[in-house]
């Protein structure tokens, strides 16, 4: 029985290990906005730094690919250069987006 506790209490110490370990790691990854602009229309379904229209909370929530209505932080002055394969452009502005 208590070697059961043992490799319980272990499983369990290495897993809040791992969830804090992977906290840190997170925090490592903020982006500087300082040096970035968020750019409506480039990025993938799912991918979006925030905001994606109505309905949707935030990170991760676009339906589609380069939706109008939904930014990724991108280095300053590169968003409206940025053209996307489907051939539209970044915008500093959200365009509506129709589903």
């Amino acid at each position: 029985m208590n070697r059961t506790r043992l490799v319980l209490l272990g499983s369990l110490t290495a897993m809040v290990a791992g969830m804090a370990t992977g906290t840190f790691a997170a925090d490592d990854k903020k982006v500087d906005t300082s040096k970035m602009e968020k750019c409506y229309g480039v990025a993938l379904a799912g991918k979006n730094d925030c905001q994606a229209g109505p309905g949707t909370t935030c990170a991760g929530t676009a339906k589609k690919d380069y939706q109008g209505d939904a930014w990724k932080y991108v280095a300053k002055g590169t968003c409206e250069k940025m053209k996307n394969p489907n051939g539209t452009m970044g915008s500093l502005t959200a365009k509506p987006t129709k589903m």
